[in-house]
């Protein structure tokens, strides 16, 4: 049950184990994770968790509670509720929004909301206003929470595994769409594989200290930006700033109101909105831009992990689709230079009869040999001239798997029983060796350049 002492020992249990496992994660380098957060998603996270945050945020304003859901259900709640106002939370509230923008333009280098949240607390304290229905932080007992290890059933390590994999999933995947969502923002670099061991002593340590599992919190963090916090120095400031305050000034903060703390996180959320960039996306890729809008459309309504996890799935999916059909051309020589080109960006190319110059921009994989075959059977068809001699310019393909040379190897049994031979030019080292495990380095030739295959294709004919 929750609240219990057993309910309280598994989730200290399970910060520990997700801590672990954490570790483990970045001993086994699966920072990989954060590769598959592009840009465009980071971006429609941003905007979308800025206005989830905002509107989470409106009760806090307005002096009623809304409960934490999609945020259609949090609108209509709100609004369904706008009659239970409390006027003097609502003018606190905003009057606090208002000052902290104009100090944001006027004085941006004054602690704002510091000084909001002292006006604040002296505002409520000499004018009682706490016992008038404005909400207060109220009573913080006082001191630091003892470290060190209850008494925890580990026989029930197994059954908290699983949880805790799905947990460090989703502690990860948010700690980093927040991280590279404000490195993106302020142009600086972050160490995916180090966030991983971050995050694992992060959660031993609330383990530790009696607390449950932790993950980086995208609302402070965006205060923390706002403030204009550069480096790590400002959480060693911060940390010891809450450790003074749980010592010494917990009484202090009893008389905080809520609804300051609620416009001080709408304002730092205002300032994760990148429109810009997403007229950037729209005007440069239609497709990209796309994606920012599901990533933010999905976090504002089935929550921020299946929203990234359905736009990773989208983005991985439209790269697939694009390298199953990968750009191809045929290669002419470009007069007067010795240089093969596309011929249909290059209007001075000449082709040679009988000799197919083809060129595939991509590696040749399980999922597009297929398509590279029939590419080529297709332009065999298509030459006004007979062709008995394949050349391809090899250079684009980085890689070749057992599918791709299964098929270049089922290709040249067919090109060679219609009389056609095929010359692969400027591979690369590997496709080479590949190559030659096969056993195909005695029935297709390799040369170092296009060029040389051209000289060598015309010396042997002749």
């Amino acid at each position: 049950m929750v609240g219990s002492e057993t309910y309280n020992n598994l989730s200290i249990l399970l910060a520990l184990i997700v801590g672990v496992l954490c570790l483990l994660c970045g001993m086994f380098r699966l920072d990989f994770i954060a590769n598959f957060l592009s840009r465009p998603i980071l971006n429609g996270y941003l905007n979308g968790l800025a206005i989830s945050i905002i509107v989470g945020q409106f009760g806090k304003v307005f002096g009623y509670d809304i409960q934490s859901g999609g945020i259609f259900k949090m609108l209509f709640e709100f609004f369904s509720k706008i009659s239970q106002t409390h006027l003097i939370t609502m003018v606190i509230g905003v009057t606090a929004f208002v000052s902290l923008r104009l100090f944001r333009r006027v004085l941006p280098k004054l602690p704002a909301p510091l000084i909001l949240v002292a006006i604040g607390i002296l505002i409520v304290n000499f004018l009682g206003l706490q016992n008038q229905g404005v909400r207060v932080v109220g009573s913080i007992p006082p001191g630091l929470p003892y470290l060190g290890i209850p008494v925890l059933d580990f026989h029930l390590i197994d059954e908290l595994i699983l949880p805790a994999l799905g947990m460090v999933l989703i502690c990860y995947c948010s700690l980093m769409l927040t991280n590279k969502s404000f490195a993106s923002k302020n142009g600086y670099e972050i160490d995916a594989n180090q966030d991983f061991y971050a995050l694992g002593i992060a959660n031993i340590s609330s383990g530790l200290s009696q607390g449950f599992v932790i993950s980086g919190a995208d609302s402070r963090t965006a205060v923390a930006d706002s403030s204009g916090g550069k480096t790590q120095l400002m959480s060693i400031v911060a940390a010891i700033t809450i450790i003074l305050v749980l010592l010494f000034l917990t009484e202090v903060f009893t008389f905080l109101p809520i609804t300051i703390l609620g416009a001080i996180v709408i304002s730092a959320s205002i300032g994760l909105f990148n429109f810009q960039y997403l007229k950037r996306l729209y005007l440069v890729n239609k497709g990209e831009f796309l994606l920012a809008v599901i990533t933010s459309l999905g976090v504002l309504t089935i929550g921020v992990l299946p929203a990234v996890i359905l736009a990773i799935a989208l983005a991985l999916g439209r790269l697939v689709a694009k390298a199953s059909k990968p750009h191809d051309a045929i290669l002419g020589k470009v007069e007067n230079i010795e240089s093969y080109q596309d011929i249909t960006e290059f209007t001075d190319t000449k082709t040679f009869p009988g000799l197919l110059i083809y060129r595939f921009d991509a590696s040749i994989l399980f999922f597009n040999a297929d398509y590279f075959r029939n590419r080529i059977r297709t332009l065999i068809k298509q030459s006004k001239e007979k062709i008995d001699c394949v050349l391809l310019d090899a250079e684009s393909i980085v890689y070749m798997d057992i599918t791709g040379l299964d098929i270049l190897t089922e290709m040249e049994s067919e090109l060679a029983r219609k009389g056609i031979r095929i010359f692969i030019a400027r591979a690369k080292k590997d496709i080479r060796d590949t190559i030659n495990k096969a056993g195909l380095d005695n029935k297709v030739k390799t040369f170092d350049s296009v060029r040389s295959g051209v000289d060598y294709y015309f010396k042997d004919r002749n």
